[in-house]
């Protein structure tokens, strides 16, 4: 890549104009909207040096000479960031260095510590950075949470009709005679609402206990097993496990507690038009949407992450059930 000599913003500072003599940066810079001069900036002089420390040689080892091969040499920031030092390189093989878009030898400016040639983009971190691994573990999938979830539902949905089965069975039973006749009236093309029968004297209150329960019920399922062991049914099915972020130990209840409440409570809010399963809805697809940790909003809440345990392998094939590095397995003293 050959540039002309002449004044460029820096590629390192955009809000700055350098001048470029062919070979590398010169000069002192120069706001970028200033007008720059018509040559290159006046060469500025060397600072003195003092006579009580005056450069001395430098250090080599035994049977070495200044300038000999392996012998140090000058110290100092490479061009910029990602490129070798000043020097001569070697690339694969003990060929001579070969920059992006050389055939052979350096870039311009190379020996220059002040930046790219211009045109150049600034070196950055190639392409992604690698995904974080919490307490060395990887990070949980969104499927794996899923299903986990999908998984502590359906034990949610069980105790339900055990608990709060006649409580299910009272409410549909006082609403479907208004239910039938709504139906059948739209049905005819009959949009009027007088002479509907009337709802029963106990919907609103069997309404209101069937969603108490529901939520008594998630929160005793949930928030004691997250408190102690980190994991539910679910989680544990599928060898996930919620952590702190800043260290791989239990949640305690407060965290726990935390964690579900963003979660839970809106069950409560499930006769308003479904407003309580619209947030909690949000909540679950918000893994999807969070870098770098995939952190729901209750993860967020409460400060945790969602981890992948490892799977010991079994000598006769297939995998056990997942490994806890906080807890190594053994005999208990």
């Amino acid at each position: 890549m050959s540039v002309q000599p002449g004044w460029y913003v820096d590629p390192a500072d955009r809000e700055t104009r350098r001048y470029w003599d062919g070979e590398g940066w010169i000069g002192a810079p120069i706001p970028v909207d200033a007008t720059p001069p018509e040559g290159p900036p006046p060469v500025e002089p060397p600072p003195p040096v003092s006579p009580a420390a005056p450069p001395g040689p430098q250090a080599t080892g035994p049977g070495q000479q200044p300038g000999s091969p392996g012998a140090p040499g000058p110290s100092g920031p490479g061009p910029f960031p990602g490129w070798p030092g000043p020097g001569p390189q070697q690339g694969p093989g003990g060929g001579p260095w070969q920059g992006p878009g050389h055939g052979h030898g350096p870039p311009p400016g190379y020996g220059h510590p002040q930046g790219p040639p211009p045109g150049w983009p600034y070196p950055n971190w190639p392409g992604h950075p690698p995904a974080p691994r919490p307490h060395g573990l990887p990070l949980a999938s969104f499927g794996a949470r899923l299903m986990a979830r999908l998984i502590d539902f359906g034990v949610l949905f069980l105790l339900n009709v055990v608990v709060n089965g006649w409580f299910v069975y009272r409410y549909v039973k006082d609403v479907t005679p208004y239910f039938q006749e709504a139906l059948r009236r739209a049905m005819a093309g009959d949009s009027s609402t007088e002479g509907l029968p009337p709802l029963g004297e106990h919907t609103g209150g069997l309404q209101v206990a069937i969603l108490l329960i529901a939520t008594a019920l998630w929160f005793a399922y949930e928030v004691p097993a997250m408190a102690g062991n980190r994991q539910t049914l679910g989680k544990r099915v599928m060898g996930v496990r919620a952590v702190p972020v800043e260290a791989n130990q239990p949640l305690g209840f407060g965290r726990a507690l935390r964690r579900w409440s963003t979660l839970g409570p809106p069950t409560l809010l499930w006769y308003c038009c479904g407003l309580g399963l619209l947030f909690q809805l949000v909540d679950a697809l918000s893994p999807l949407f969070d870098h770098p940790l995939r952190q729901a909003l209750h993860d967020k809440r409460a400060r945790t992450v969602v981890v992948q345990l490892p799977r010991i392998p079994r000598a006769g094939g297939g995998t056990a059930a997942p490994k806890d590095p906080a807890n190594p397995p053994g005999d208990t003293p």
